[in-house]
């Protein structure tokens, strides 16, 4: 499992022009599922995307967490971070999982999210997604279980 995640003032996601969802300031997670996770890959990336300290302290430091500011989440998914470009021009997504297992994995995520207290605006699964954000810092991070 993949997850890009960045740091961000605000985001919201569109479907045929019409907003589905929207966060303020915390984080975005760009959620990829390959064929071969499972539950634990799921635990693993709720935890280390709760549990990083990426947001800046009275410092500036990076020493907070989203719970320590007190920020939002949004998860959207997204096959294209198992994408291979290391032959050809065409990607192939040959790792990525078949969309009903990405889909019961990426709904597991967002379970979890909402359980530990960080309930997630989302994206629309297996569509044509608009997702407009302001990232901040910028601060953006790789994730893979």
């Amino acid at each position: 499992m993949r997850a890009l995640l960045q740091r961000v003032a605000s985001c919201r996601v569109k479907v045929d022009g019409r907003e589905v969802s929207r966060s303020g300031p915390g984080l975005l997670v760009f959620l990829g599922v390959s064929a071969q996770d499972g539950e634990k890959d799921v635990d693993f990336i709720v935890g280390k995307v709760l549990g990083l300290r990426i947001f800046d302290d009275a410092e500036g430091k990076l020493n907070l967490s989203l719970a320590d500011v007190g920020g939002e989440l949004m998860v959207v998914s997204q096959f294209t971070l198992y994408a291979d470009t290391r032959k050809g021009r065409r990607p192939s997504f040959v790792k990525a999982a078949e969309p009903q297992r990405a889909q019961e994995l990426y709904e597991m995520a967002c379970e979890r999210f909402a359980s530990e207290g960080f309930p997630p605006a989302k994206g629309v699964f297996q569509t044509h997604m608009e997702i407009e954000l302001v990232n901040d810092g910028p601060v953006t991070l790789m994730l893979e279980s």
